[in-house]
């Protein structure tokens, strides 16, 4: 199990990074011209503070894997990071509409991948909370 929370954290981290460039992937200047300025600050601070969350989730995962497996702090961790990607992945699905991937294909093959990518998260965290 401590490779699969070392592989995790690799994972999160360059998630984490991803989100540097959302911004221009997805035309924040063009997409925000029209709405205020508070919202457009919100969606800034939002997305690092995803980012730092995801970063420290996955820093804490690959350097205290051995930590989290066999400390009882580490499970109760573990099981927070499960509720926190189940209802990432309830929102993939009940959240986000479906036209913003179906009949797209790199939007779809996203949709899939990164829905795997949750289960695969949720799974293993929940493992380790069940030790």
């Amino acid at each position: 199990m401590e490779i699969h929370l070392k592989f995790i954290g690799i994972l999160l981290i360059i998630l984490s990074i991803m989100h540097i460039g959302f911004p221009k992937y997805f035309n924040w200047k063009t997409e925000f011209e029209n709405i205020s300025l508070i919202n457009k600050q919100m969606m800034y601070v939002h997305t690092f503070f995803v980012a730092l969350l995801v970063f420290l989730m996955g820093v804490f995962s690959f350097f205290y894997a051995k930590e989290i497996i066999t400390t009882k702090l580490g499970r109760v961790i573990s099981f927070g990071f499960t509720i926190f990607w189940l209802i990432r992945l309830l929102f993939q699905f009940f959240i986000y509409s479906s036209a913003l991937w179906k009949g797209k294909t790199f939007e779809t093959i996203m949709h899939i991948l990164f829905s795997i990518f949750w289960s695969y998260l949720i799974i293993a965290y929940f493992l380790v909370f069940l030790k």
